[in-house]
């Protein structure tokens, strides 16, 4: 990837940024955001307790998950590419008074040259599977993070249950994201992320699935990474 070149998709951005003004909707289509918000945030304070801590949050969107960590005492900033999303955490920020939050649009890989080794804990959610180059931005955010810092990464793994599930399921038949969220070829294995991580510097630590109930609507953590997963990395 060249200097000039953003390792982002501009009809990905336009996607989420269509859909902006949505996001602090709980019944929108964010909900699966929403209700899987409570699990990452208490996953990611188990291993790296968050108060008192800088936290850098990569592809924020609307803030969900940077408005949480802030409000559990974290000083957070968040990034994204897309403008609407941004300006929509920025004005939620500003209404829910959190304190300790701060909106940037900057890419993660223009961030890492700016303040390398700059955060305690990086968080990357549900963004990886978005992007050309996944690579770039793992390389990145490990930069981004303190010699014994933590980097948190949420995406789908790629098979035939996760199409079924989280595309045939999700998109069409659940309705529980808008059709054309996800593209089945940019889903990730986990042997992949692995790999990613361990060349930029980065030691896996945990690994934990999500699974979901689509009669109980309930979502929860197992060990089951066959569709959603997370990984726990530590910077060397």
């Amino acid at each position: 990837m060249t200097e000039t070149t953003v390792n982002a998709d501009p009809a990905e951005l336009a996607k989420f940024s269509e859909l902006a003004h949505r996001w602090w909707d709980p019944e929108s289509e964010f909900r699966p955001l929403h209700q899987i918000n409570p699990l990452r945030l208490e996953w990611i304070q188990s291993h790296l307790p968050l108060a008192g801590k800088r936290v850098l949050d990569v592809g924020c969107g609307g803030g969900i998950l940077s408005d949480s960590m802030a409000r559990k005492g974290a000083q957070v900033l968040g990034i994204d590419l897309a403008a609407k999303a941004l300006k929509v955490a920025q004005l939620h920020a500003l209404e829910a008074q959190t304190p300790n939050v701060a909106y940037r649009e900057v890419s993660v890989e223009a961030l890492a040259a700016e303040e390398p080794g700059s955060f305690d804990a990086v968080t990357c959610m549900e963004m990886l599977e978005h992007v050309p180059d996944p690579g770039s931005v793992v390389r990145a955010c490990s930069r981004l993070v303190k010699p014994g810092g933590w980097v948190f990464f949420s995406t789908i793994n790629r098979n035939p249950k996760s199409f079924v599930f989280a595309i045939v399921g999700a998109e069409y038949l659940l309705n529980l994201l808008p059709r054309g969220t996800h593209e089945y070829l940019k889903f990730i294995r986990p042997s992949e992320l692995a790999a990613h991580a361990r060349t930029a510097g980065l030691e896996l630590v945990h690994t934990r699935g999500m699974e979901y109930n689509p009669l109980t609507r309930r979502y929860w953590l197992s060990g089951d990474t066959s569709v959603n997963y997370m990984f726990a990395t530590q910077r060397a």
